[in-house]
């Protein structure tokens, strides 16, 4: 297609600096769009396909015709790509085939739900001594940066084998990498400085291993020779950003959530068990992947009744999936006792499923029951309208939540 063809097509992505945080579109744009399947702009440059239906989005995520690999002529780029991430082998998530069971395999253990359980006891201790110190630093603080960032980020230090006095130094370039206003050079530079970092601590992990992901990996699965460095350093590089940056903003949209409506906190200080639904209901209405999965069919396949040809972009808009009136009842409310919950796809679907959600979606069990158990006069300080949010970044979220108690 024309360059003048697509500059007359709807620009992606939709969301804007004044989006209602929990709406995944902007109404004007979506009114654009020519159906579940329809022409959009890319931001840097040409057109995709926008698939947005539940049941068209599973079609497509689980087609062997599409690609992952965002390295292939044509690809459709949402997000810039500096030469060096090119070179980072270990990135499976950008991966098809043989070359993405191979290392998505090595890590399919460790995340299971099972060794997840036995990680509970940790994670529930980190919840309470976040919120202890937000209570010692007295009301008037940032929810997030009190409690929805140190979470998952000493989490996922514990689980790595990263030392959480490190977590400032990864914080700041994981947050480089996630946000789409970062230029080519920047990002290269951030995942440079990563990688540096993991490679020195992979050393250490070598002549003093402990009882952690990396450590294991290294002896097991490095110096056996199945698996190279420079893969384990991208491994872990992957592991380390995604697994505390989408969890830190999921934490901070649920809280709002149920900031806005207090009988839930309430009703989870009450009754516990109702964590498991609500935390999946949540998910679903606060999906945070809001620029959706991108894929290039490498041959022609059709979705949704719609042709699609070989060499064409597709993107699988996620969020606009999980408020699929078809599937959910009354999609654009917020039900905690939503029956349905657990068919949405804030993880994805098919084989690049995120790898961990048994992880996250324990994380964030644990921090809203406690939240709710130890805060009972928790509210905001600012409306909905009043927060900021980050609209630009890979993981949507909110930029600050003040809260008083």
């Amino acid at each position: 297609m024309g360059t003048a063809i697509a500059s007359n097509l709807p620009a992606f992505p939709f969301i804007g600096p004044d989006s209602d945080p929990f709406v995944p579109v902007d109404a004007p744009d979506l009114a654009r769009l020519d159906g579940p399947v329809s022409k959009v702009r890319l931001p840097f440059g040409g057109w995709a396909w926008l698939v947005t239906r539940h049941a068209d989005v599973r079609q497509l995520l689980r087609h062997p015709g599409f690609s992952s690999d965002q390295y292939r002529p044509g690809f459709p780029v949402l997000n810039p790509i500096p030469p060096e991430q090119k070179d980072a082998a270990g990135l499976f998530i950008f991966m098809d085939g043989d070359a993405h069971s191979r290392l998505r395999r090595m890590l399919t253990t460790e995340f299971m739900i099972k060794n997840i359980r036995r990680l509970e006891p940790l994670i529930e201790e980190t919840v309470v001594d976040a919120l202890e110190r937000m209570r010692a630093a007295g009301p008037g603080v940032d929810l997030l940066s009190a409690f929805a960032l140190p979470v998952p980020s000493m989490t996922i230090c514990h689980l790595l084998g990263v030392p959480y006095a490190d977590h400032d130094f990864f914080q700041h370039h994981s947050q480089v990498i996630m946000d789409r206003k970062s230029g080519p050079e920047e990002i290269g530079a951030a995942l440079g400085a990563l990688a540096g970092f993991l490679a020195g601590l992979i050393g250490i992990k070598r002549a003093d291993p402990g009882e952690d992901l990396l450590s294991r990996l290294v002896a097991e699965r490095v110096d056996t020779g199945e698996l190279r460095e420079d893969e384990l350093v991208s491994m872990a590089m992957l592991l380390l950003v995604a697994g505390h940056e989408t969890t830190a903003n999921m934490i901070g949209m649920s809280a709002l959530a149920l900031l806005e409506r207090p009988e839930l906190l309430a009703a989870l200080r009450e009754d516990p068990s109702m964590a498991p639904n609500m935390v999946e209901e949540l998910l679903r209405y606060a999906t945070v992947v809001r620029t959706g999965l991108p894929r290039l069919a490498l041959e022609d396949a059709e979705i949704g009744g719609q042709r699609i040809r070989a060499g064409e972009g597709v993107v699988a808009m996620l969020a606009m999936a999980n408020r699929d009136g078809s599937v959910f009842t009354g999609p654009e409310e917020f039900d905690p006792l939503r029956q349905e919950a657990h068919r949405h796809m804030a993880f994805g679907f098919g084989l690049h499923q995120c790898i961990g959600q048994p992880l996250a979606r324990a994380e964030l069990r644990i921090a809203l029951v406690e939240l709710a158990r130890r805060f009972p006069t928790l509210r905001s300080v600012k409306t909905r309208a009043e927060i900021p949010t980050r609209p630009l970044a890979v993981t949507f979220g909110l930029d600050e939540l003040p809260v008083t108690w």
